[in-house]
């Protein structure tokens, strides 16, 4: 495992790979047709739901410095509610904006000093055991993105799909 010039970030670090790791995996085999498909009109599809998780991966990226903009932003920014009258993009493209952010944002994050992540990041929530800074931002990030991988894991089962397979790819080094 890579360790992170911060140790604040040792827990970070293997949860972040591991999503890297289960977001592919919950892709495997959906087809384009089933992944706007939603249950009863009420849930999100999982369109929605990938998109969502890789605009978290540029949001993170973006308070780390990295100035990569999600193309997607308008429709996945801050988990803006599901449109059914907008055109979503397809998996295939939200796989290939996953493979461009998630590399920068793991070099990023192996960086990353004590001093940048004790950096006040204000997130507006006024919660008063949260410090807003940015190591618990990227904290937070992470809960969504375990949050949307559960939502992700459901909706396999909720259309037909085999359960999420734990296979690691070791290629994946992000």
């Amino acid at each position: 495992m890579d360790t992170p010039k911060s140790r604040k970030l040792d827990i970070i670090i293997p949860a972040y790979r591991m999503h890297s790791q289960s977001f592919l995996n919950l892709l495997d085999g959906i087809s384009e047709e089933d992944a706007l498909k939603r249950i009863d009109d009420k849930t999100n599809h999982f369109i929605w739901m990938a998109g969502n998780f890789v605009n978290m991966r540029y949001s993170t990226a973006w308070v780390l410095g990295i100035r990569e903009e999600d193309p997607n932003s308008d429709l996945f920014f801050q988990g803006k509610a599901l449109n059914p009258e907008a055109k979503y993009p397809t998996l295939e493209e939200l796989k290939k904006n996953f493979h461009h952010i998630s590399p920068l944002l793991y070099n990023k994050l192996l960086e990353a000093s004590d001093e940048e992540l004790d950096e006040i990041f204000e997130i507006g929530m006024k919660i008063p055991f949260i410090t807003e800074n940015k190591l618990n931002f990227i904290g937070m990030c992470i809960g969504r993105e375990d949050y949307l991988c559960g939502q992700m894991g459901l909706m396999r089962k909720l259309l037909g799909y085999e359960g999420m397979k734990y296979d690691v790819d070791e290629n994946i080094r992000y």
